[in-house]
């Protein structure tokens, strides 16, 4: 039976190198510029590189059983709704302040933090399981989110937001590696042996690259603004939907791997849209950027120690 330890000592060279963007950025006083172009490397370049090279082996690799998406999902509409009435009643916010907060309690780092700690983890033989949900967050949650806060400023629902989110999804460089590479092995096709092995060192460096970045990244915001705020964020994000998507798990009976996936992408930090989203709508910016680093910081430790629980009870 995989121990806490075992886990920890799998996570903890991730989240190392997390912190090691986010000391090199506060110490050597990096440009911002610096850390954009890091970032804009891994996310258009290195994942989307791995990721296609992944799926484009989807044939080989074990079947994924679609629940997963009814947990993971189903679990991210029940926690945001508990998410705006915290909002609502401890902290007296508003219906667009309440669906900032209420997203910062779902919408996890799945792509730079996620997605390396399934590969290490679980193996590869997680990764299809990861770019299902994948494939399906971004618009779900920026839907969800915009209708919230659409319904909230108007008391009606904006299609051409829906629209322009969706188009957004279907552009997106990790979508469509996920998508085209899938494509591409399920018609037969297979990568000339001669690319392969560039396109793999490149995937090989997507990972520690993200790790980087991410930490690069959080190093920009800080954690004193709204910190009431970003304590209940990060408590909602690393706790309580890990709990909720489990449960969920448990109830639609779903096989080991799927629920350790959508339990692990649950339990990790919140995601940097978050703060993309509170800062378009102008609120809750320094909360949300607070809890970007302190939903992180906790998900070291509770991370691992989430997946030794769900892996004991399988």
């Amino acid at each position: 039976m995989t121990t806490f330890l075992d886990n920890l000592g799998l996570a903890v060279p991730l989240f190392a190198l997390v912190l090691a963007g986010y000391v090199l950025k506060r110490m050597a006083r990096l440009p911002d510029g610096w850390s954009q172009r890091l970032s804009w490397l891994v996310f258009s370049v290195a994942l989307p590189v791995m990721l296609f090279r992944l799926m484009s082996k989807l044939s080989s690799l074990p079947p994924v059983d679609e629940r997963l998406l009814f947990a993971y999902f189903g679990s991210c509409l029940l926690v945001f709704a508990i998410g705006r009435v915290i909002a609502w009643r401890l902290f007296a916010l508003n219906g667009v302040e309440q669906s900032v907060f209420a997203l910062g309690g779902i919408f996890s780092n799945n792509v730079m933090l996620g997605l390396p700690l399934s590969t290490l983890i679980l193996g590869e033989a997680a990764t299809p399981s990861v770019a299902l949900i994948l494939v399906f967050n971004a618009l779900i949650l920026w839907t969800l989110v915009t209708a919230s806060v659409e319904w909230a400023r108007h008391g009606s629902l904006n299609l051409h937001g829906g629209a322009r989110t969706l188009v957004a999804v279907l552009t997106n460089p990790i979508v469509a590696a996920i998508v085209s590479g899938a494509l591409f092995g399920l018609a037969g096709f297979s990568i000339p042996a001669p690319l392969d092995l560039p396109l793999s060192f490149v995937g090989k460096a997507a990972a520690p690259l993200a790790l980087v970045a991410l930490g690069m990244g959080l190093a920009e915001y800080g954690i004193r603004v709204g910190l009431r705020i970003s304590l209940a964020i990060s408590g909602i994000k690393v706790l309580l939907q890990p709990l909720v998507v489990w449960l969920l798990a448990r109830l639609l009976d779903l096989p080991p791997m799927e629920t350790q996936v959508v339990v692990l992408l649950a339990s990790i930090g919140v995601g940097a849209n978050v703060y993309l989203m509170s800062r378009q709508f102008k609120v809750l910016e320094g909360a949300v950027a607070g809890s970007l680093v302190i939903s992180t910081g906790i998900a070291a430790l509770s991370t691992p120690l989430i997946l030794t629980l769900v892996q004991a009870g399988s």
